[in-house]
């Protein structure tokens, strides 16, 4: 029984069985994967799990002072410092776990080659986000033109933009076509027409409103993906295949944990959900660079100079007096810093939020408790030589396998129109929302499983559409985020 035959609740178990059996011929008769070099890096989960085990801290020994403490140095956090900046406020300081500030948005390099080590695209934003407008004005990517906003051309993705690796060929576009029936293409048909009527009867928009969501995005949100799928006889395993991809990768986990509104957002907030044969679609423009959103990042910290204070284990923020006092332990010199202000910006993930202010207020307790983190994986492949590739759609900037544990690929080296291929950095994703056992049995596979197996599971499963890879790859970085 192949995919297409599966009945609609075995149809993604059978998919992946078949990529999986797949996944394990290729590397056979390929150079020792021992060959290649790599290891953990980018996060130091370490600093980040003294909070949740140590019991007890040294008295504090350095005191500071500033108008403005912020807590977390990630893309809330260095949006709140531009804030100030903007305000005429330059009396602040921000403090940051890692060794460089962009959370889940830094960059890197694999042999030389920048790279991103989370986050990777920007979509060009709309009317609704005025302040990423702003943004993008003021870092020179969007200008007005003969009264009409333009975007850099160099910082949008170049076409091809995307690709899927179905049926042993590579074709244009993510929604798999390729000898597809026309069952397939009538669900196709029918989810466009849903998506369509749901944005006629309320509003979605990036980012997600404050606004209290409309009647039919509550009854959406208090269901699953997979139930709203179920109730409209949404069953055929391809539409059902990108609609789980799609939740995989925007949030970590997919169609049967995520609600309806969640999947129902994806489309609805964009340009919608096309169907081949209908109108022809606007082609969602998206902002990247070789170390994705790492550029973006880089840019709101450059400006903090000596005000961002690296290294800082957030301990204890409580109200005093005269403002708010934090401690900090400083994994540098392993002493405890005290900070007064008149003010604290918490720009922390939620959970850690509610840990460590003092008398957290109700609103942030049950924010944390209801909040669901996803682990994810993030493993870049430097490559000394160019891929030979399959049939079908030409290179692209996103590269996906239909089927796949992962969620595929992006080349660091396609926004650099090379015109000759040579070496490059693949960066791959993996979201581990899903797997048994929920997102805490995730975050122990990142910290149980070896590199090593990491190693040969990733090449094993990208060798399905590129052979020749093992033996092209001389280093894979990984990068594990347990609370993405």
């Amino acid at each position: 029984m192949d995919a297409h035959s599966a009945p609609p609740g075995q149809s993604s178990g059978i998919q992946r069985r078949h990529f999986l059996a797949a996944s394990a011929l290729p590397l056979l008769g390929c150079e020792k994967t021992n060959d290649i070099g790599g290891g953990f890096t980018g996060i130091n989960f370490e600093r980040g799990h003294l909070l949740r085990d140590r019991s007890s801290w040294p008295a504090p020994s350095v005191f500071y002072s500033t108008n403005v403490l912020i807590a977390g140095g990630g893309v809330a956090g260095l949006a709140a410092a531009r804030a100030l900046r903007l305000q005429g406020q330059h009396d602040f300081a921000l403090l940051e776990l890692e060794d460089s500030a962009g959370g889940n948005s830094r960059g890197g390099a694999v042999n030389g080659i920048a790279c991103p080590l989370g986050a990777h695209y920007l979509p060009v934003p709309g009317d609704d986000a005025p302040e990423v407008q702003n943004l993008l004005e003021e870092l020179g990517l969007r200008r007005r033109v003969a009264g009409r906003w333009q975007y850099d051309e160099r910082h949008l993705c170049h076409s091809p933009q995307e690709r899927l690796f179905f049926h042993g060929v590579w074709q244009d576009g993510l929604l798999p076509l390729q000898g597809v029936g026309a069952d397939t293409l009538a669900q196709y048909q029918k989810f466009a027409v849903l998506v369509a009527q749901l944005r006629q009867q309320a509003k979605w928009t990036i980012p997600a409103s404050n606004q209290p969501l409309a009647p039919v995005q509550r009854a959406l949100a208090a269901i699953t993906f997979v139930a709203y799928l179920d109730q409209n006889g949404l069953t055929d395993p391809q539409l059902r295949w990108y609609l789980d991809y799609c939740c995989r990768d925007d949030y970590g986990a997919g169609s049967a944990t995520v609600s309806a509104w969640a999947g129902i957002h994806y489309f609805a907030s964009r340009h919608g959900f096309h169907a081949p044969g209908r109108a022809a679609a606007e082609r969602d423009s998206v902002l990247t660079w070789p170390e994705g959103n790492g550029w973006l990042t880089r840019q709101l910290a450059a400006p903090l100079e000596e005000r961002l204070y690296s290294g800082r284990v957030v301990l204890r923020i409580t109200h005093v007096k005269h403002g708010v006092e934090v401690d900090a332990f400083n994994t540098a010199t392993h002493t405890v810093e005290r900070w007064q202000a008149r003010r604290a910006i918490v720009a922390l993930p939620l959970l850690v939020a509610a840990r460590v202010v003092q008398n957290a207020p109700d609103f942030l307790r049950q924010a944390a408790a209801r909040t669901v983190y996803a682990p994810w994986l993030v493993a870049n492949l430097h490559l000394h030589t160019p891929l030979h590739d399959r049939p079908g759609a030409a290179p692209s900037w996103d590269n996906v396998l239909y089927g796949a544990p992962g969620l595929g690929y992006v080349d660091a080296m396609h926004q650099s129109l090379q015109p000759v291929p040579g070496a490059t950095v693949l960066t791959y994703y993996r979201a581990l929302g899903d797997v048994p056992g929920g997102p805490h049995a995730g975050r122990q596979q990142l910290l149980d499983k070896p590199w090593a197996v990491w190693r040969d599971a990733i090449l094993a499963e990208l060798a399905v559409a590129h052979p020749d890879l093992p033996g092209k790859t001389s280093r894979l970085d990984l990068t594990r985020y347990g609370h993405a």
